[in-house]
């Protein structure tokens, strides 16, 4: 089994599509108006339209702008220089400026325009380097 892709369900895909573009430098794939991909080298971020939900059983199936429980994490190659950038992107929903967290990750954690809990994290420490190497 391979975990490929999480999917956020959204209102607006131009709106959260365009905050993924800015904060990961990579440009989406936007497939119709009510879907869209952010690929990276080891899984996708798809975005999906509220409309959507049709095909998953209907609209009760899941509910956007309501995450509190997930957080979606992406691995840099260095935190700090990606906060610097993005800085004035993510202060308004910033949770966590980089810090070096107990299990080795220097972390920046901040919300999405629809309240998703993103992370982005470098490993510093030897078996967190050792962990990401695979």
């Amino acid at each position: 089994m391979n975990l490929v892709s999480i999917r956020i369900i959204t209102a607006d895909v131009n709106k959260l599509l365009g905050f993924y573009e800015q904060v990961t430098g990579i440009t989406g794939v936007k497939y119709t108006e009510d879907f869209a991909e952010i690929l990276s080298e080891s899984a996708t971020l798809a975005i999906g339209s509220t409309r959507t939900l049709a095909f998953f059983g209907g609209g009760e199936v899941a509910e956007a702008a309501h995450n509190r429980s997930a957080i979606i994490e992406f691995m840099v190659n260095d935190v700090d220089a990606i906060y610097n950038n993005i800085a004035g992107l993510v202060q308004p929903n910033l949770i966590q400026g980089p810090t070096t967290m107990p299990w080795g990750n220097r972390s920046l954690l901040f919300r999405d325009p629809d309240g998703n809990l993103v992370n982005f994290f470098t490993p510093v420490s030897p078996e967190a380097m050792k962990k990401f190497s695979r």
